[in-house]
């Protein structure tokens, strides 16, 4: 019989501090909600202030004892990272959860504020600053743990460190940058892990992924006309956010996982389900590409640490 962990497994998170990025909808803003609803003080960290406000009321209303907050943060902004993490450290002197979920996905070319491609600054480059920005945080707090979000798609990505950002737009496809972007993630992740352990931190680095979820990010493919009509069908096809919130959830609470571990859904090709440990490529393992990506990820942001 398979394993179905829910949200009632999650534990007592009171006293707890928690920052999911991109919550104001889909699977952050569920991530966010379970976490809130167990007590954890868990910030919203969003880039539009009005949705993630939103968002926040959402889940008072639902709960008016949850202490959720919104707190801004554009990952496509190197500036404005390093201005979340002044205000986060003002007000609070640990962390106990960092979820690294926001993310773009399929957008056109184009440039972040720092000159990155889009999908790989803000989906990768800016949590890889967020992370290091955060790290003393992490470490001096006990069973610290950072779950970061990938996809089933980084199966079918590659790296190219000599045009890793896809300069100029060499390269450049929509699809090829987000799977990039999320097999940097997961690679990431490892990578994270391998240096906690190397230091004996307390602090573990986890990895998920949704599966294949309804949530809003679907109206990313109405670039292309013939998928347009079928985005409401897909939404109500494919599994519900909530559900496809577990691999994160679990990632980022369960007492018994461990640093280095990858969750996702169960069911067939890992596309729905409930989470369990889930297998990745070869190419995320490969302890040379965990060095290249993290040093290119160093030079890339000016965020160096472990």
């Amino acid at each position: 019989m398979r394993e179905k962990w829910t949200t009632t497994d999650i534990p007592d998170l009171a006293g707890k501090v928690a920052i999911v990025t991109g919550a104001n909808s889909g699977t952050g803003f569920e991530t966010a909600r379970a976490l809130a609803n167990k007590g954890a003080q868990t910030i919203l960290a969003c880039r539009n202030a009005g949705k993630g406000q939103a968002a926040v009321e959402r889940i008072r209303q639902e709960n008016p004892k949850a202490p959720a907050e919104l707190m801004n943060l554009d990952l496509a902004s190197l500036s404005s990272v390093h201005e979340f993490v002044r205000k986060f450290r003002k007000r609070f002197n640990r962390l106990n959860i960092l979820v690294n979920n926001a993310g773009v996905l399929w957008v056109p070319y184009g440039s972040t504020e720092d000159g990155f491609e889009r999908h790989l600054g803000t989906n990768f480059l800016g949590h890889f600053a967020l992370t290091g920005l955060l790290m003393d945080l992490l470490q001096r707090t006990a069973n610290s743990r950072v779950v970061t979000v990938t996809s089933v798609e980084h199966y079918l990505a590659a790296i190219d460190f000599n045009n890793f950002l896809y300069t100029n737009g060499e390269g450049f496809s929509r699809l090829k940058a987000y799977r990039r972007s999320k097999l940097s993630n997961l690679i990431f992740a490892y990578e994270l892990q391998r240096r906690l352990k190397a230091v004996d931190s307390n602090t573990i680095s986890l990895a998920a992924h949704p599966g294949v979820t309804g949530t809003n990010m679907l109206n990313s493919v109405a670039y292309l006309w013939f998928l347009k009509p079928t985005i409401p069908l897909a939404k109500r096809i494919f599994q519900s956010p909530a559900k496809g919130a577990l691999p994160l959830i679990r990632a980022a609470v369960d007492p018994n996982a461990r640093g280095g571990q990858f969750y996702g859904p169960d069911g067939l090709l890992q596309v729905g389900g409930y989470p369990v440990i889930v297998p990745s490529s070869k190419a995320s393992h490969e302890r040379e590409n965990g060095r290249r990506l993290w040093e290119t990820a160093q030079e890339l942001t000016g965020v160096y640490y472990l």
